[in-house]
């Protein structure tokens, strides 16, 4: 037996130290959340301090719920989320899929080539970017951010996948192809759910910087009914006054479906991280 993992004090130290990174991570959550049903001066004068009845207000609430439509905003990010992660699991999984299991020749250089996607910012392609979708009649659509998010999340999909696909037994997949499975079949009853921690892992690292994402909302779907969460937001923001009630409020409620979603997937995240093979 490993003596590592048989010792009770390693146990509790590894769970004190999870313990401790939550609460240091939730910690800035905490501070939004309870200075958004505050007054604005109790904001700047006790940030830290909970809500009590003389600080207590829910004006930024109100503010957002009046102010721009936040729910079609919600909808908005929530589809184009959502969707971009549909695609990036399902392509970067048989890309991955392919590239492990199949050997021709040129292999090596297309996992390199899909890998540079890691290295080179998509961003710096913007201007280009832009004028495809200028030209493809896509500006102003949830597409052309569903689109853009996909090709951005791709080659880490890949690179993370295909490490874990390389270890999914061969015995298993032998044995499926015997019993006259397609390989479509054994892609997703077999491999699928044994790189599901992997997938999981794939799906929080694209999910957080697509939901945040201001940039390409900005610049590809500006029109209102096409605005993000996060660009929605930025009617709170102005050059001189900013309302840091109603800023804070549309943050706490932006937070929530991310922690929600990352809550759903932590289980699998966790054992994508530490496990680094399939078994």
């Amino acid at each position: 037996m490993n003596k590592a993992r048989s010792n009770p004090l390693n146990t509790v130290m590894m769970h004190g130290a999870l313990i401790l990174y939550t609460l240091i991570a939730l910690f800035p959550v905490f501070i939004i959340i309870i200075n958004s049903f505050k007054e604005r001066r109790s904001i700047f004068r006790e940030p830290l301090a909970l809500p009590n009845s003389e600080s207590f207000s829910t004006i930024g609430y109100e503010t957002v719920m009046k102010q721009g439509d936040f729910f079609l905003y919600f909808q908005n990010s929530m589809i184009v989320t959502v969707a971009t992660l549909f695609f990036v699991l399902l392509f970067g999984a048989m890309a991955a899929y392919a590239l492990s299991e199949y050997r021709f020749k040129g292999n090596l250089l297309m996992g390199l080539y899909l890998a540079l996607g890691i290295m080179i910012p998509i961003r710096i392609g913007t201007v280009a970017i832009l004028d495809m979708m200028v030209a493809t009649g896509l500006v102003n659509t949830l597409w052309a951010l569903i689109l853009v998010y996909t090709a951005q999340g791709l080659p880490l999909a890949v690179f993370i996948l295909s490490e874990f696909m390389r270890q999914v037994s061969d015995d298993l997949k032998n044995a499926g192809r015997i019993d006259g499975l397609s390989e479509y079949t054994i892609f997703f009853r077999l491999v699928v759910p044994l790189v599901r921690p992997a997938m999981a892992t794939v799906a929080v690292f694209n999910m957080i910087p697509i939901w945040n994402d201001l940039w390409f909302p900005l610049i590809l779907a500006p029109a209102e009914e096409t605005k993000t969460l996060t660009l929605g937001s930025q009617v709170f923001i102005g050059q001189f006054v900013t309302d840091w009630n109603a800023v804070l409020s549309a943050l706490s409620m932006a937070i929530l479906p991310v922690l929600v979603l990352y809550v759903i997937f932590s289980r699998q995240l966790i054992r994508g991280i530490t496990s680094g093979a399939v078994k």
